[in-house]
């Protein structure tokens, strides 16, 4: 029963993991205003956060699997909080960016740290699930982030709402260091064996399937953060609608990522204890970047504000979808070293939000238009199909699955399908 509540817990975290992340892009108005920034140089500041994030990926994950979840996780939610509150007493953009890139390299651990502690407590048969519900938490915290940040400012000033903010995280990382332990007091029974030959950290960026898992999930990642730095603002200004509209219309999308999760999740678990087993990563992560290049694809034609936010939640549901078997495929090959295994991906995905958050507005000043970053994206989705195609299947019963499945509760075999 503990371990659905460390699930629990998990989810609560990714809620307040993206509502602090979302923070910067509900404030964007007030704050630039204040501090006279322009786009770019608020696209230097989504884009501090996502190097910060990226580059502090593997030393989170690799102190994670040394030291534990409990501690890891306690730590650096205790750091991203303290400097979401310094958000709010920033003065000039260099100090901005400073605190910005150490948010991002405080929240870096976060994920990782999640995953070794799903390792620790869940069954690989539960895994697909575990992280369908997880990060359905980022989504739905990034949703609940426009409408909640929106009346924060209203009340309170941008300033005292990132005050407020990390007061919340700061709770949380209190309980959990009290709360959680590393390995609870039974491993769950698992009907598969342990993984006997796991990859290795050094083999990392050798492994041609971690190279492929890494540019795929590049190319989520550089779709789906266009929905935390410049779908607010893209379709407030596009479109010319009010604050209050622009971020109603603006949940609409993180609300499908969150369904997207789900879905994804028990497509991987189900699939897994199915015949289609070699398939249970691969076949949600295919689907869901064909209906990310068809949303992006979608956005260019779109000629009314509805249309265009049904657009973007068909994208963020398909980018949303290769979440879960992403996750999943790293703890299938990481095992005891799922935080850095899978912190590696992190990192090279985020170099994608890096990359998303600055191609936007630079694309727009290139050409005009905001069509060409959607067309980019698209592309790359196209990409990370074949990626995925190409990933050998992995399983935690210590092998590659590709000619054989095995029966769960037995030690024989059968031919996969």
């Amino acid at each position: 029963m503990k371990r659905y509540l460390v699930l629990f817990a998990l989810f609560v975290l990714s809620l307040i993991t993206y509502i602090d992340r979302v923070a910067i892009a509900s404030a964007k108005g007030p704050l630039a205003e204040d501090l006279s920034l322009s786009d770019q140089a608020m696209g230097m500041v989504f884009s501090a956060f996502a190097l910060g994030y990226a580059l502090a990926q593997i030393p989170s994950g690799w102190f994670a699997d040394r030291f534990g979840p409990r501690l890891a996780l306690a730590l650096v939610v205790t750091a991203w909080s303290l400097l979401t509150a310094l958000t709010g007493l920033v003065q000039g953009l260099v100090v901005l960016l400073v605190v910005r890139f150490l948010f991002g390299i405080g929240e870096a651990g976060a994920f990782p740290g999640s995953a070794r502690a799903i390792f620790n407590w869940l069954p690989v048969s539960e895994r697909g699930r575990a992280n369908g519900i997880l990060f359905s938490g980022s989504r739905l915290g990034g949703a609940v982030a426009f409408p909640l940040l929106a009346w924060m400012l209203q009340h309170f000033g941008w300033r005292s709402s990132f005050i407020y903010l990390g007061v919340i995280g700061f709770v949380w990382a209190v309980f959990w260091f009290f709360w959680f332990h590393d390995q609870p007091d039974q491993r769950p029974s698992q009907n598969e064996p342990e993984v006997k030959t796991q990859l290795s950290f050094g083999e990392v960026f050798r492994s041609r399937d971690m190279i492929l898992n890494m540019f795929q999930y590049f190319a989520g990642n550089f779709t789906f953060f266009i929905c935390l730095s410049w779908m607010l603002p893209y379709l407030k200004e596009h479109y010319h609608l009010s604050a209050a509209t622009a971020a109603s219309y603006a949940m609409i999308p993180l609300l499908f990522g969150a369904t997207a999760q789900w879905v994804a999740g028990w497509m991987v678990d189900a699939l897994y204890r199915s015949r289609l087993r070699p398939w249970s990563r691969r076949l949600p992560a295919i689907a869901g970047f064909f209906l990310a290049v068809a949303g992006m694809l979608a956005i260019t034609q779109a000629n009314s504000a509805i249309m265009a936010v049904a657009c973007f939640a068909l994208a963020t549901f398909g980018a949303d979808m290769t979440i879960s078997p992403s996750w999943a495929y790293c703890i299938d090959i990481g095992g005891t070293k799922s935080g850095a295994i899978s912190g590696s991906m992190n990192m090279f995905g985020n170099f994608g939000s890096f990359v998303s958050a600055n191609a936007f507005p630079l694309l727009h000043d290139l050409t005009g238009s905001a069509n060409t970053y959607f067309v980019v994206a698209a592309l790359l989705n196209l990409s990370a199909i074949g990626c995925w195609w190409g990933m050998r299947p992995w399983s935690m019963a210590g092998g590659d699955l590709e000619n054989t499945v095995l029966i769960e509760g037995a030690g024989s075999s059968k031919p996969a399908l």
